[in-house]
């Protein structure tokens, strides 16, 4: 999927494209949102289906989606937010839970997202809690 002439977005493969997911995540997550190192790293990056947005093949994208149609790691560096990147992150990992046949997607959405996701038809279930100090709300997706 191409944004625009130079930004693309695509499935990537954990064991040849994990170095460019690591650098995305690792400057999101740990430095910028103070994740400790050892909550963002888990065994099921290589079983996920993971989008990568490149910028002139740059890395300034990623997220991840679990076969249970469970979404995750989505992160924007910086510069990047609030201009599509995310919007078209989060559509291609929906055309893939369409593709997989799976009937719900489920996010673990921070509070300042909430509304990003809602745009997309997500809705609230529960209540609100805490991950890795950042309050956040469970989402669903009927697909």
């Amino acid at each position: 999927m191409i944004v625009n002439d130079q930004i693309q977005i695509r499935i990537a493969d954990w064991l040849i494209d994990g170095e460019a997911l690591h650098a995305v995540r690792e400057i999101v997550f740990v430095n910028e949102q103070h994740v400790p190192v050892e909550l963002e790293w888990d065994e099921l990056d290589e079983d996920c289906i993971h989008v990568l947005a490149l910028f002139d093949e740059k890395p300034i994208g990623t997220a991840r989606l679990q076969l249970n149609g469970h979404i995750g790691r989505m992160a924007v560096l910086q510069h990047w937010r609030n201009k599509g990147v995310g919007s078209a992150m989060l559509q291609r990992l929906l055309v893939e839970i369409r593709h997989r046949r799976i009937r719900q997607a489920v996010l673990n959405a921070q509070i300042e997202a909430v509304g990003f996701y809602s745009r997309f038809g997500f809705q609230v279930e529960g209540e609100e809690f805490m991950d890795a100090g950042i309050p956040h709300v469970r989402m669903v997706l009927k697909v």
